[in-house]
C-alpha cells in the first residue's frame, strides 16, 4: 500500500511539474495544485448523478461558481476596507453607487443595489449615522426623502478608491485583458436580465420567473 501511495505521489509531482514551468516551485505551489484538482472534481453533476436528479449541470455549475465568486469578492473587499470602519458590510456599495448622482430617493438607491427594502434602509441608516450621506426633503414629492453624499462621504470615497481598485484587480485573477472584456460583457448581459426580473417581477414565484428564460 505504501508503494502504491508513493507512486501516486510521484505521478502527481510529475503532472505538477509538467503544468508549471517557473523555477523555484514550492510545497505551497504543489498543495495549491492538488487543491485545484480536487476542486475541479466537485461539480454539481456528482450530486445529480448520485441522487438521480434531473438537472442542467452547466446551469447548476454557473450558479455555484457565481455564489462562490461573490463570497470571495466580499472577503477581498473587507480586506481592502480594513482601514475604513464606516464602510462595513455592503455600506461601501451604497456610498459608491450614490456618488454617480447628485441625489436619489432612498428607494431608488436600494433598488440600484438589488436589495430588499428593509436591508437597504438599514444600510442607509448606518451611512447617515456615520455622516457619509445626508437626508433632505424631496421638493417634488413630499412623501419622499432624498439622500446625497456628504463632504465626509466624498473624502472617504476618494481615500478608499486605491484599495478598492486593488481588490478589484485581485478579483479578476489572472484573466488577460481580452478575458476581462469578455467576462464583463457577459456579466452585464446577465445582470441586465436579473435587473429586469428584480424591477418588474420580484414578487413572483420561481415558476413564473422561469418563464422569462
Amino acid at each position: 500500500m505504501e508503494i502504491d501511495l508513493a507512486i501516486d505521489v510521484l505521478n502527481e509531482v510529475k503532472a505538477f511539474q509538467s503544468k508549471n514551468h517557473k523555477s523555484n516551485l514550492s510545497i505551497e505551489d504543489f498543495r495549491n495544485f492538488l487543491n485545484e484538482k480536487a476542486y475541479e472534481k466537485e461539480t454539481p453533476k456528482r450530486l445529480t448523478d448520485k441522487y438521480n436528479i434531473v438537472a442542467n449541470d452547466v446551469e447548476n455549475e454557473i450558479a455555484k461558481q457565481t455564489i462562490l465568486l461573490n463570497r470571495y469578492a466580499k472577503l477581498l473587499m473587507k480586506k481592502a476596507l480594513h482601514d475604513f470602519p464606516d464602510l462595513v458590510n455592503e455600506d461601501f456599495t451604497y456610498l459608491f453607487r450614490l456618488m454617480d448622482f447628485d441625489s436619489l430617493t432612498k428607494t431608488q438607491l436600494v433598488e440600484k443595489n438589488g436589495h430588499e427594502k428593509q436591508t437597504g434602509i438599514e444600510i442607509i441608516k448606518r451611512l447617515v449615522k456615520n455622516n457619509l450621506i445626508e437626508e433632505f426633503p424631496d421638493l417634488e414629492d413630499k412623501r419622499s426623502v432624498r439622500i446625497s453624499v456628504t463632504a465626509k462621504g466624498k473624502a472617504i470615497f476618494a481615500e478608499s478608491m486605491d484599495k478598492i481598485t486593488l481588490a478589484s484587480k485581485i478579483i479578476c485573477g489572472d484573466f488577460d485583458i481580452k478575458e476581462k472584456e469578455t467576462f464583463l460583457n457577459l456579466l452585464k448581459k446577465l445582470n441586465l436580465f436579473h435587473h429586469t426580473l428584480y424591477s418588474t417581477m420580484r414578487n413572483e414565484n420561481i415558476h413564473e420567473l422561469e418563464k422569462m428564460v
